[in-house]
């Protein structure tokens, strides 16, 4: 409950008084509606209550440009990269219209940009240059059990022959089981010839394996097969048919998930356009793309080219070569968007936060991959260990500290359940340990996290039960304080976030909001959900405590432990500089944000100088947000700074 100060009570009197007079042919009912809704607007845009609260706005977006907000990342120019792909809309799948916009909130204008590939559900991360890598997405859309009519699978075509041409299959050849089950390709294959190679003296054959799509040629449930099968195929020789044959090991009618494109492509801010680059080694739809301290990338999780969990097979991408490679010696299962944020020393921590698929039991245990020898070291003492899916996490601000937060999340898939705990570790201790945090309003699933130049924590949005189902949309707004632990209220948005939501933080300091796909669109789940195209801004209170300190001047270049002079006018007053990476997220995962403290080692009029960090790991190369804020906590508008 807030507080009111007496002259806002007598204000709301005044208010109050003033909708009784207008309204006094009302009936009573409607009378007191209206009156609690004016004096409602006449609180949240008052000063006071921003200063204490902040103040969310709703962005107008022309209608024609409006898009079901999937991936959302800030680019170096200032603007927002806004994906959408198919938007989760299989008529605009099977049309062939992907979508994307650019915003800049400088001007408020938006551009469409062509959107060569389906890249709905994806993974994405910032190059070193600026240019944001995204790979995979969808290749196919579900198909539930309701809307089978064939039995289908995976077919694992071989070929023993090590000498001769490769075998080439056609779209449409025919599998017989020994049973007479006939089953067809649904696209061409073509398997080479074996591997031979000698073994202490002795000839050794390896098969060449190819594997394809295949539906039954006959409806219903008699072409089901469980069980390894062998297939002769059709259009094979028969003298050839002992060498070249078809393996499955089930065929059935159950559900068939999304299936992962392997295509990559480069998003220039400088030319506002997608480069086509090297295929993915792997399809993935549901990664996790993570920044290492080399300046690569890794590509970790997924669903692959068929839709079955990828299991522990992840893969490098360098911007030298613009090209994928398989990193077998980085082999390691997770859950689909896996929450993976790059350490000091260059491993990997994993906070257990995931969203989507994966086993109940394997790779959803929080701790440390150590990417020189691919060792794990577990972190434990979460508190509901089991609720760690749709969860938020981050690492905490100034990153220095190396404190990471988990909160909220809910049960594996549909799961009903879902927890209001956050929960905090440091791995700067020798031997770390999660901490219980404060607690959440209510439990929540797909919270939004931002760090603020102020070394707070925004939370916001998020539904209670799976993608906002039962009309569990939480419309609270919070504030975390890592310093004193406290979680605060903030002001309440207007528009609800759940699965396919992002937030981040702007130049100017404010906090955008997008998205929002809830499953179904009533309290009683009769009626499906739309998807949530509004767009909102939110100001934090530190906007309303009077004038922003100023950068008039600094670098647009700097390095690992250089000294930086920054101009400003109100040297004496500046308490804090920080580089914020600006995010890349999407379902709930953002690797790429964080928060890194610049030493302040010296003031004179009108500069001060800073020292940036001297660990790669600590500050990747890439592009920042550099803020100054005083004493106030009120910070500047940001200056972008690329740290090589």
């Amino acid at each position: 409950m807030i507080e009111s100060s007496p002259r806002e009570r007598f204000t709301r009197r005044l208010v109050l008084a003033g909708i009784v007079a207008a309204l006094l042919a009302v009936n009573v009912p409607t009378l007191v509606s209206a009156a609690e809704k004016a004096w409602h607007n006449y609180q949240i845009n008052s000063q006071g209550y921003k200063q204490r609260m902040g103040h969310w706005s709703i962005l107008a977006v022309p209608q024609k440009l409006r898009i079901d907000a999937i991936h959302a990342a800030l680019l170096y120019t200032g603007k927002v990269l806004i994906v959408a792909g198919s938007g989760n809309n299989e008529g605009d799948f099977k049309a062939g219209t992907f979508k994307s916009i650019l915003w800049d909130p400088a001007t408020n204008k938006f551009k469409l940009i062509h959107t060569p590939s389906d890249m709905f559900c994806g993974g994405h991360a910032f190059l070193p240059d600026g240019r944001l890598l995204i790979a995979g997405g969808t290749a196919r859309y579900e198909k539930l059990e309701d809307k089978i009519t064939h039995a289908a699978g995976v077919m694992t075509i071989q070929n023993w022959t090590p000498a001769g041409k490769p075998v080439k299959l056609p779209a449409g050849s025919e599998f017989i089981s020994p049973g007479g089950v006939a089953y067809r390709t649904t696209e061409a294959a073509r398997i080479v010839p074996a591997r031979k190679r000698l073994v202490g003296g002795v000839a050794k054959v390896s098969a060449s394996d190819y594997e394809v799509w295949v539906e039954a040629l006959d409806k219903g449930k008699a072409s089901v097969l469980e069980g390894v099968t062998h297939f002769k195929i059709t259009g094979v020789a028969s003298s050839q048919a002992h060498a070249t044959f078809g393996i499955a090991t089930a065929l059935t009618m159950h559900k068939q998930d999304f299936w992962g494109n392997n295509r990559s492509f480069l998003f220039n801010p400088a030319n506002e356009s997608y480069e086509r680059v090297s295929n993915l080694q792997i399809a993935r739809w549901y990664p996790t793309l993570v920044g290492l301290k080399d300046g690569r990338v890794l590509a970790v999780s997924g669903l692959d080219q068929f839709g079955r969990m990828i299991q522990g097979k992840n893969e490098i991408y360098s911007p030298a070569s613009k090209a994928w490679k398989v990193a077998p010696a980085l082999t390691r299962v997770f859950p689909t968007y896996p929450a993976l944020f790059l350490m000091p020393e260059g491993n990997l921590f994993y906070t257990g936060s995931n969203a989507g698929y994966g086993s109940t039991t394997v790779g959803r245990i929080p701790g440390v991959w150590n990417l020189q020898d691919n060792s794990f070291k577990e972190v434990a003492g979460l508190k509901d260990p089991t609720e760690t899916e749709t969860s938020g996490s981050m690492l905490l601000p100034p990153a220095q500290e190396q404190k990471y937060m988990i909160a909220g999340g809910g049960g594996v898939g549909d799961s009903p359940k879902s927890t209001a705990r956050t929960a905090i570790v440091d791995l700067a201790r020798p031997q770390p340990k999660w901490q219980e945090g404060p607690r959440l309003a209510q439990p929540t699933r797909y919270p939004e996290m931002v760090i603020t130049p102020d070394d707070r924590v925004i939370i916001t949005g998020g539904s209670r039960y799976y993608r906002g189902a039962h009309a569990s949309d939480l419309f609270e707004c919070h504030s975390f304080d890592p310093a004193s632990g406290k979680l605060s209220r903030l002001a309440d948005p207007d528009v609800g976030r759940d699965y396919h939501a992002e937030a981040l933080l702007l130049p100017n300091g404010e906090i955008v909001t997008l998205g929002g796909n809830p499953l179904y669109g009533n309290k009683a789940d009769t009626t499906p959900g739309y998807f949530q195209q509004k767009i909102e801004i939110y100001s934090p209170p530190y906007l309303y405590h009077g004038p922003r300190p100023q950068i008039a001047g600094a670098p647009r270049e700097a390095t690992l432990a250089s000294t930086i002079r920054l101009e400003t006018p109100q040297a004496a007053q500046i308490l804090t500089a920080r580089l914020i990476r600006p995010s890349a997220v999407t379902h709930v995962t953002d690797p790429e944000q964080r928060s890194i403290a610049l030493t302040i080692l010296s003031r004179e009029r009108g500069a001060i100088q800073v020292s940036v960090p001297a660990q790669r790991g600590l500050v990747p190369a890439g592009w920042y947000m550099l803020f100054l804020t005083n004493r106030r906590a009120t910070p500047s508008v940001a200056h972008w700074i690329h740290i090589s």
